[in-house]
């Protein structure tokens, strides 16, 4: 008889959380301070001391935590970024929203991040071109394993350019003795629901020691005011967490650690069970990831997916389609660079069921029926 196995399970985990969910959420309805009460506070000085960062600055998205950063770091017109192909739209997409320009790299197809290998030669080949001041690098910690910053860093300031970790899967993550937050000039982070630290709705973050960034963020956020509400200093948008979001991500924060060495046996499990039939994700030493995903590779993906499915197995595909051919970022011309491993792996990835709370008979049945498929 099949299973019906779920991807992410939300619910078993509100409900090991329940009561004090509700302490918390029901403080917020009693104080009614709904934007920007005393949690949203309390939140960001927990952020700080999780990761080390100096300042962490709350906002209403992940995406918004990238965009609020291009803001604050003056990106715009006739500037050009750097960014992976292989990405969440999320990433590109506040790249262009302030007129830069995006300009994709390669990825490293053992890791899933950014070639530092394909960004010095697609930086060098920027430069001979002289069209844009070379502003930025985005690293994106894809499925919740860090970038490779120690290369990326050195890059960055051979280059004087900006390095921006999106995090937006990796919150919790290390390199070396550095947790994510640490590793880069600037580091956004999303709190949607599915994300190892994740709300009840959208919500974000940016952490950095910058004093100077941290509070250009902190009025942007709020449509660019100065010391009072109608004394604008900057040119902003509407991006402040509710308080509600806030208050739970503050009990959510305080099992986090446990959640991650629970993703972090899943994963093991699996990759023990796995590696010797299938592509298994590569964690190299002195790197920790998260597993917001767990990512397999197979030139036969689509098949296996459909036999999985029969099984009450489902499986996701992060993501189908790299940067570099969406309709959307055409217009930048990008069909004289080859973006091999990004195209190879938006064939052939697709990630299994891994949240903390799933049962041991529930991973054993997958690896199971992938054992018996391939």
């Amino acid at each position: 008889m099949n299973k019906s196995i779920s991807f992410i399970d939300l619910a078993v985990q509100q409900k090991r959380l329940k009561n004090k969910l509700r302490a918390r959420i029901d403080s917020v309805l009693s104080h009614g301070q709904y934007i920007m009460g005393p949690e949203v506070i309390e939140l960001e000085n927990k952020l700080k001391n999780y990761t080390k960062a100096k300042y962490a600055i709350t906002c209403g998205s992940g995406s918004d935590a990238l965009l609020l950063c291009m803001l604050a770091y003056g990106i715009g017109p006739g500037d050009a970024v750097f960014c992976p192909s292989f990405t969440f739209p999320a990433t590109a997409e506040a790249i262009a929203l302030v007129g830069a320009t995006p300009i994709f790299v390669d990825v490293d197809l053992d890791t899933f991040n950014i070639s530092a290998e394909d960004l010095e030669k697609t930086i060098n080949n920027a430069k001979k071109e002289k069209k844009y001041k070379l502003k930025m690098i985005i690293a994106v910690d894809l499925y919740g394993l860090p970038a490779n910053y120690e290369n990326l860093k050195l890059i960055a300031s051979k280059n004087n350019m900006i390095l921006l970790s999106d995090a937006a899967q990796s919150f919790g993550a290390e390199y070396g003795s550095k947790k994510v937050g640490k590793l880069a000039d600037a580091t956004c982070v999303s709190f949607f629901p599915s994300k190892p630290l994740g709300c009840y709705g959208d919500g974000g973050a940016i952490l950095t020691d910058d004093k100077e960034i941290a509070e250009k963020i902190k009025s942007l956020r709020f449509h660019g005011k100065g010391k009072s509400k109608y004394d604008i200093d900057n040119i902003g948008i509407n991006s402040r967490l509710d308080t509600i979001q806030a208050a739970i991500l503050l009990e959510k924060i305080e099992s986090f650690d446990w959640e991650i060495s629970m993703r972090n046996q899943i994963a093991a499990k699996y990759t023990s069970s796995l590696s010797k039939i299938i592509n298994t994700p590569y964690v190299e030493k002195n790197y920790f990831s998260v597993w917001a995903q767990y990512t397999l590779r197979h030139a036969k993906r689509n098949e296996i997916q459909s036999a999985l499915r029969l099984k009450g197995i489902p499986t996701m595909v992060y993501y189908p389609i790299p940067m570099h051919r969406q309709n959307a970022y055409k217009k930048y011309n990008y069909h004289n660079k080859s973006f091999l491993n990004s195209d190879i792996l938006a064939k052939e990835v697709f990630s299994l069921p891994m949240y903390p709370d799933m049962k041991i008979n529930d991973q054993d049945y997958i690896i199971s029926e992938i054992l018996n498929i391939i």
